[in-house]
């Protein structure tokens, strides 16, 4: 088997192609280039009301970049929104995306709470691209609090993508749809052409602006 390297997985993603690990267990890893891809059209992304008035209370500091590989292992543990029994980041996948997070392609979105880490996503940034990868909660609403931050971000850069790999039921409440693998590598080529500034929106952006952000069409 190929040894997964940080810059195959770039390569993959610059082509429609992701990987997954068989278990956490085992050191197998699969590439996966589904032939319904899902992704959040950023021009409409819903915000639930009840959501909306949940990010008006603060109940989160959101940081950035500030625990990537905790993420992970918070995404690792829980594995939500999932019909999977067993989580696909194992080792393997774990060292290889910390490695990316080094080199500036991965990012997390981060919600504390009194000091703990109570939530967040993780994805890969390439070009115009957000490949969002997994996300986790241990308090309620903190996994989707992080998910409209994230989209305030991306719009602000000037990302044009943003991939959830599958459907489930609760990312479509949010506005995510299918689309044939044909389209969505047309819209990664384009996306790559663009070069969006992950950290161009300010961490302490008042809740009014990101829903602002979010709600807002080109």
């Amino acid at each position: 088997m190929t040894e997964i390297t940080a810059d195959l997985l770039l390569h993959a993603y610059s082509q429609g192609i992701f990987p997954m690990g068989e278990s956490a267990d085992s050191a197998e890893i699969f590439w996966v280039d589904p032939e319904l891809r899902g992704i959040f059209p950023l021009d409409h992304f819903h915000v639930p009301s009840r959501l909306a008035r949940t990010i008006r209370k603060q109940p989160f500091e959101i940081r950035i970049d500030t625990a990537f590989r905790d993420v992970m292992m918070g995404c690792a543990e829980t594995v939500p929104q999932t019909e999977r029994d067993n989580t696909w980041i194992n080792d393997t996948i774990l060292d290889r995306y910390c490695e990316l997070f080094d080199r500036g392609y991965a990012h997390s979105v981060e919600c504390w709470q009194e000091g703990k880490l109570v939530g967040g996503l993780y994805g890969v940034a390439i070009g115009g691209a957000f490949c969002g990868e997994s996300m986790f909660h241990k308090v309620s609403d903190a996994s989707k609090v992080a998910l409209v931050y994230l989209v305030a971000r991306l719009k602000k850069a000037g990302y044009s993508l943003l991939d959830t790999q599958f459907i489930t039921d609760h990312l479509e409440k949010f506005g995510a749809v299918e689309i044939p693998r044909m389209e969505y590598k047309a819209r990664l080529a384009r996306a790559l052409e663009l070069e969006p500034d992950f950290y161009s929106l300010p961490e302490d952006c008042s809740p009014d602006t990101i829903l602002q952000l979010v709600t807002q069409t080109s």
